[in-house]
């Protein structure tokens, strides 16, 4: 008789708790169910807890993968806050590991593959709704501020997405000078800001319009047209140019 598979070890080196599963839960009928579903259902055919089900079957070829699929969602929140969740905080769940962690970490790098290609073969501002879920799919669920600058060239198709650095968006993390002078070395014409709010909110802050205005005027003065600046957030999107602020 073929030995059982033994189940991936969490950090606390406890055993995984759907190792220890019912064999009929855990078995191919109900993974041949899910997977029908799945096929033949559509992009609502799972709820969150089993798509995450079905993507630990990866790393789990035995046991129910259910329990741990809802323990993800109870400590994260949420499936795209679990796919963009740090890898060792994934790993601490229960029933969780290096192997599970990573089933679920090729996903979100898919997802953002996916979404950039998106905006690389488009002019930006012909395709918006493709660059903004390509922004929240990247940095809605950073637990720091991050600052972008997208740099376009004459017919708006991104030339460079250049990570200017990590902290709040002031002169001292951005300065309009290095902005345009990076334009300049690869040859952009128009460029977006971009930055995140870990908070969840995207609300520009005063400071967030001012280093904007003061990155438009020196683009201004060399022929660089500052088209807009995006904030992201979990909830949602702001643009300061659609609420007149550029």
């Amino acid at each position: 008789m073929p030995r059982r598979a033994r189940g991936e070890r969490n950090l606390s080196g406890k055993q995984p708790e759907q190792a220890r599963g019912s064999a009929d839960h855990g078995g191919s009928g109900h993974r041949a169910r899910l997977r029908r579903r799945l096929l033949d259902g559509g992009a609502e055919a799972l709820a969150d807890y089993e798509v995450l089900e079905y993507l630990l079957f990866a790393a789990r070829p035995r046991g129910d993968t259910k329990p741990t699929a809802k323990a993800l969602l109870a400590r994260f929140g949420s499936l795209s806050a679990v796919l963009n969740a740090d890898h060792h905080a994934l790993a601490e769940v229960e029933g969780m590991g290096e192997v599970s962690a990573a089933s679920l970490k090729i996903v979100a790098l898919a997802a953002r593959r996916m979404a950039r290609s998106e905006v690389r073969q488009k002019p930006v501002l012909g395709s918006w709704q493709a660059l903004i879920d390509y922004l929240a799919i990247d940095m809605a669920h950073l637990t720091v501020e991050r600052v972008r600058v997208l740099y376009l060239d004459a017919r708006n198709r991104l030339i460079l997405d250049h990570h200017v650095g990590d902290g709040s968006i002031d002169e001292a993390a951005i300065h309009p000078r290095e902005v345009v002078k990076k334009a300049l070395e690869v040859g952009a014409t128009a460029l977006i800001l971009v930055h995140n709010h870990p908070s969840g909110c995207p609300e520009p802050s005063r400071a967030d319009i001012q280093i904007t205005g003061r990155i438009a005027e020196a683009g201004r003065l060399i022929g660089i047209t500052v088209h807009d600046h995006v904030i992201v957030g979990r909830e949602g999107h702001v643009s300061l140019r659609a609420k007149g602020l550029i």
